[in-house]
């Protein structure tokens, strides 16, 4: 299953399952449960909204290649061979917004849109982190959701207002289950990151940079304090904190939230799961106790799981 590219391993055959957060496949099973979901989403795809994101990004981006910014492809192309992706999804640069932007579109065709932010702060083994993140989004088959939660702010009174008979959006839960679910697939999306670039220092330099830190303030003191900081809130009891305080919390999942993920990455490197799967050893034992939880997790789907009501790890 591995072999070496760079002093980074080649990781054959990497099924998203064996990497999945917890969280992730627990929120969308409640999400998908939710009543109208399957209604919005058919009702959205009749908007064409896949061919509208695509139309809009060609239109004001610029295609990346090999040829124009080949450091920038490089990098996309070194996370797509560690990563076993085959189909080398297309890379555009988008203009700067005064912090790193980066996301993926494009359910049946996938799309990476970096700023310029992004393609001047990151250094190489930094694209691997975050291009390895947006990569995460398409093993996973994450598109189709994340990019209705990228729109809905502004669909979602023209569909609460129209007659597709699906009320409000946020009145009947399934604009906040979807934030949720988004949340939650930025876990499992860190955890393709790490494997991409194979080192949780330079994923916390990625993270840190990507919640607006220069990287002139970076280096190797500033990089351990935050790790200490991120133990620390790892071991906080997030069931203390009231609903209200989560849902206004993760209200705005598009926001870093850079300690709490790497954290999560502490947590999975220190479960022994990441090596091993680095290590290609024991992948089956991995597999065979994801298909356990997956089992569990379905049925206590079954009734209603919800990050707010729980922040429990069992790994």
């Amino acid at each position: 299953m591995v072999q070496n590219i760079n002093q980074r391993k080649i990781l054959t055959r990497l099924s998203p399952q064996t990497y999945e957060h917890p969280f992730d496949r627990k929120a969308l099973i409640s999400l998908e449960k939710m009543p109208g979901v399957s209604l919005m989403f058919n009702k959205i795809n009749e908007y064409g909204i896949d061919r509208l994101l695509r139309f809009k990004f060609n239109g004001i981006c610029l295609k990346v290649s090999e040829r124009n910014f080949p450091d920038l492809y490089d990098s996309l192309v070194e996370a797509c061979k560690i990563l076993d992706v085959a189909s080398i999804p297309e890379l555009y640069l988008i203009h700067g917004t005064g912090y790193i932007k980066i996301l993926t579109i494009g359910a049946n065709s996938p799309m990476i849109i970096i700023n310029i932010d992004g393609l001047e702060a990151l250094n190489h083994e930094e694209l691997l982190y975050v291009f390895g993140h947006e990569l995460g989004h398409i093993k996973s088959r994450h598109l189709l959701y994340h990019q209705t939660a990228l729109i809905l702010p502004g669909l979602g009174k023209v569909i609460a207002n129209s007659t597709l008979g699906l009320g409000g959006l946020a009145t009947n839960g399934i604009e906040l289950a979807l934030y949720q679910w988004v949340m939650m697939a930025k876990l499992t999306c860190d955890r393709c990151g790490l494997l991409a670039c194979q080192d949780i220092n330079i994923a916390t330099s990625a993270l840190l940079k990507l919640s607006g830190l220069p990287g002139k303030y970076i280096n190797g003191m500033v990089v351990e304090e935050f790790m200490a900081q991120a133990r620390d809130f790892g071991n906080y009891n997030l069931d203390r904190l009231d609903k209200f305080t989560k849902m206004l919390s993760f209200m705005e999942p598009m926001h870093p939230w850079t300690t709490l993920r790497t954290a999560e990455l502490l947590k999975w490197i220190e479960s022994g799961e990441y090596q091993t799967l680095l290590s290609g050893e024991n992948v089956e034992d991995i597999e065979e106790k994801i298909g356990e939880k997956e089992e569990k997790e379905e049925i206590e789907a079954a009734g209603e799981w919800d990050f707010l009501n729980s922040w429990e790890t069992d790994y």
